[in-house]
């Protein structure tokens, strides 16, 4: 009895024990998905298999190989073949070509079935970096280049880092690239990832039936990145693991460009016309940017020695505002005046309340200050490339075909095609890549949403003494006081950024040699020289070209794109709201061209249009700058300011 009462304990205590580990386990799994649930569900992974990736994250579990495992496929002489299904099965190849090619299948005996919930595996990462960093990691980092062009099938025997190599993985690497954004962070840090994964994850094919689906997973508690591989259906033994390299792709013409650097193909029998988006496409942007438009109001009259109270957030403002008839107030419901750095959203409650109330943004204007858009509404301006005053953009997310389509046409005629890749919505040259690689444009279309531009392959140069023709943009400041009829100032002061690196049409990852925002780099010369000066160094260095002559298509240009901007009621342009007023930083480069008579000419190139810009630089060797804006804007005194109406 005593010994069946103590047996009996035991098994209480190995039930109570496992109850106790049970808990546990249920707290852990409970704390991984609060941590990891919304990105599992973002990526369609199936709830069952949470469990099994839980523990194998926590444990650094790769158990890939019990069930996997890499075959090297041999490529058949198709003159001997003469087979036209394995010519085009080789054809589709996603690395055609003479290296290598590999694929992945199931090894396992007993095969593996998408219903047991531990079939989910973890695949690790062989190289994960930031495009601007990714040349400097080839030549510094031991054993990585080695590696990767191995991976790559790229012939290399040495030990020490070569610039060919390196430049062949640069060009390859976009066949095997995978990337992922962190959600939250300073601007910086939201910057696009890029990897590429293990020889393991590396070598599953591309198939449109695919077999297995990827997604990358940053795991929090050990801030790394896998990527976690399921199947979608039963496979046996012998069967190949492929995945959609166009995963979510549901149209033809798309997935076909989408495939294109693993598919070679050409997509000429595209019209590469973009023509200006229809009216739906701005009012789903107006519905995704939460914003409400304001119902008609009449003008608000002042009396004349009005002083307005400002209620601001940009510090800026606060040091230098400084004219009599402005004064601060820390009540937002008093003030006249709201001069805000965030965006502001709700216009019809502004309107139907406090319709006198002025402020320093109109709505939709993102119409100008988001890249994308700014193309879409300079359409307006006529031209089968655009205006000449914008290069030729196209938006990656709604133009991928044509733009591939001119791509491909600029090739066969033997024209330059170097192209420049922006996000939608990011400044300071952030995750801005130039590039001749349709490729590498293509796979940057699965970042973040972005704009390709052409690249200014003949820009205007400035000849620095210390060393030699370099690369420079200039900004102005744009005061934009009525939509209705347009009312359009410019600061009479302009401000200048140049390269470090003398321009030549190469080694375009060199940060210093083809972008000029150097003032936010950490150690990088940053050459100022102040507009006064730099006029008649400029006219010095090209005498037949007067610096008011190029000022004056410099505002033509800016003329031209606020008329088109606002020549359709909102949401299709900026909003004709009588309280709004706004000033605009708008960064521009000139480029060679050529008159309709022939003649050699300096075109202005609108780059983009800022919201909010930073005008510390104006503060600091201009102290009357706000006095002016504020002056010009919101009492209509532009008499006496340091601006120039140009609409």
């Amino acid at each position: 009895m005593l010994r069946f009462a103590a047996e009996r304990a035991g098994v209480r205590q190995q039930l109570e024990a496992g109850s106790a580990m049970s808990e546990d386990g249920d707290e852990e799994l409970a704390a991984f998905v609060a941590l990891h649930g919304a990105a599992l569900r973002a990526s369609c992974v199936p709830a069952r298999y949470w469990e099994s990736l839980c523990r194998k994250l926590r444990g650094e579990v790769f158990d890939a190989g019990d069930y996997f495992g890499i075959m090297q496929v041999e490529e058949v002489d198709e003159e001997e073949e003469g087979d036209e299904a394995m010519e085009d099965e080789l054809k589709k190849k996603p690395n055609p070509g003479n290296e290598p090619c590999f694929k992945v299948i199931v090894t396992n005996e007993n095969g593996l079935q998408a219903s047991n919930p531990d079939s989910i595996f973890l695949i690790d990462h062989a190289w994960t970096y930031r495009i601007e960093h990714a040349r400097q990691h080839l030549l510094q980092v031991p054993g990585l280049l080695h590696r990767m062009t191995n991976l790559m099938g790229i012939d290399f025997h040495g030990e020490i880092p070569d610039e060919d190599s390196v430049e062949q993985v640069l060009q390859e690497m976009w066949k095997y690239n995978q990337t992922y954004q962190l959600s939250q962070g300073t601007a910086e840090e939201k910057v696009p990832v890029w990897y590429i994964m293990d020889e393991f994850g590396s070598r599953i094919q591309h198939s449109d039936q695919p077999s297995f689906a990827t997604a990358p997973l940053f795991y929090m508690p050990q801030q790394i990145a896998y990527t976690i591989l399921w199947p979608l259906r039963d496979l046996e033994t012998g069967d190949e693991v492929t995945r959609d390299y166009a995963y979510g792709e549901t149209d033809r013409l798309i997935r076909k460009c989408v495939l294109l650097p693993w598919v070679p193909n050409e997509v000429l029998d595209v019209n590469c016309f973009t023509p200006e988006p229809s009216d739906e496409h701005y009012q789903a942007i107006l519905a995704e940017n939460k914003e409400k438009l304001p119902i008609a109001i009449n003008p608000a009259a002042y009396d004349k020695d009005k002083v307005f109270k400002v209620f601001t957030d940009i510090q800026q403002v606060l040091n230098s505002l400084t004219h009599p008839r402005f004064v601060f107030t820390d009540n937002e419901a008093e003030a006249d005046i709201l001069y805000n750095f965030s965006h502001f959203k709700d216009y019809r409650k502004l309107s139907e309340e406090r319709p006198e109330v002025m402020l320093n943004q109109f709505p939709c204007e993102n119409l100008l200050t988001v890249k994308d858009c700014l193309a879409s509404i300079s359409r307006r301006a006529g031209g089968l490339d655009g205006p000449r005053w914008l290069p030729r953009t196209f938006n990656l997310q709604t133009e991928l075909p044509q733009f591939i389509c001119y791509f491909q046409q600029r090739e066969r005629r033997g024209e330059d095609n170097h192209w420049i890749c922006k996000p939608w919505n990011l400044a300071r040259s952030l995750d801005t890549h130039i590039t001749n690689s349709l490729n590498n444009i293509i796979r940057h279309r699965e970042s973040s949403p972005k704009v390709v531009c052409k690249y200014i392959e003949n820009p205007v140069l400035f000849h620095r003494e210390d060393v030699g023709m370099v690369k420079f943009d200039i900004r102005y400041i744009v005061l934009l006081r009525l939509v209705k009829p347009l009312k359009l100032y410019v600061y009479d002061v302009f401000w200048l950024r140049f390269s470090n690196r003398a321009f030549s049409l190469d080694d375009l990852d060199d940060y210093e040699k083809h972008f000029t925002v150097m003032n936010y780099a950490p150690g990088v010369i940053l050459k100022q020289v102040h507009c006064e000066e730099f006029v008649p160094q400029f006219e010095k260095q090209y005498p037949e070209h007067l610096w008011t002559t190029v000022q004056a298509n410099i505002f033509k240009a800016f003329a031209e794109l606020f008329q088109v901007a606002s020549a359709k009621p909102a949401p299709l342009g900026i909003c004709d709201y009588p309280s709004s007023r706004a000033i605009y930083a708008i960064d521009l480069m000139l480029k060679w061209d050529t008159s309709g008579d022939g003649k050699r000419i300096m075109q202005p190139q609108i780059l983009e249009v800022n919201f909010n810009p930073d005008c510390d630089r104006a503060c600091k060797y201009h102290p009357t700058f706000f006095n002016d804006v504020f002056s010009t804007l919101f009492l209509d005194e532009a008499d006496n300011c340091h601006v120039t109406r140009i609409v």
